[in-house]
């Protein structure tokens, strides 16, 4: 649960930007006290496929500076697998992995319905070694694609346009080869001038996502 405080008169206005990386924090401040740094992570990390699929909701500003603009709901199927072993000491340890994302699904409710396809061909992800014995965090970096039936946003703008997404979460380990994925993310949608204006979509991208390792 994100939780939204309500600025005092005179204050600077909180916004969802100044949020995401203060909610990473505070999530990975709560776990830290049963968190521990071991050689070994859970047994799921030691597949050699990560096939997972995942729905999420976004919403955010395109237009205006209010972060109820636009919503989104998005879902894809992913593949990735683990460029390294575990590196690192302490706090550091983990292991980096690539996963490679096609999004078949992508609806914009508001302020105009449109739908689209994407794909996100390159997504780091960096497994923490923190974990207790079924939990453990993540940090990812993404980018890609977003073809939509017609510009977004509406107007003279682009119906294609680039994805860029950064955040973390945890991740649940529900069997050996399976597990659960909580994870919030900065979104950013962008037709990088492909269109006469490029105005952007910025806003938190919420994701639950459910793995299965081979």
């Amino acid at each position: 649960m994100i939780w939204w405080p309500i600025p005092p008169p005179g204050r600077r206005k909180v916004t969802l930007k100044n949020l995401v990386p203060f909610s990473v924090a505070v999530l990975l401040v709560l776990l830290s006290g049963r968190l521990r740094a071991q050689d070994r992570t859970p047994a799921v990390r030691y597949k050699n496929w990560d096939v997972s699929f995942w729905v999420a909701g976004a919403a955010g500003e395109e237009n205006t500076n209010s972060f109820s603009e636009a919503q989104i709901l998005s879902a894809a199927f992913s593949l990735g697998k683990s460029l390294t072993g575990e590196i690192g000491d302490g706090w550091k340890r983990g292991d980096l992995e690539y996963t490679f994302n096609i999004i078949p699904l992508f609806v914009q409710f508001t302020p105009q319905r449109i739908y689209g396809i994407g794909f996100e061909p390159l997504a780091l992800r960096w497994n923490s070694s923190l974990h207790t014995s079924r939990v453990s965090p993540f940090i990812e970096l993404a980018g890609g694609g977003l073809h939509t039936n017609t510009n977004l946003p509406a107007g003279d703008t682009s119906d294609f346009n680039f994805t860029a997404r950064g955040g973390g979460g945890i991740q649940i380990v529900l069997t050996e080869r399976q597990a659960l994925d909580l994870a919030c993310d900065w979104w950013h949608i962008s037709n990088a001038n492909l269109g006469d204006r490029n105005p952007e979509f910025n806003g938190i991208h919420v994701r639950l996502g459910y793995h299965w390792f081979k």
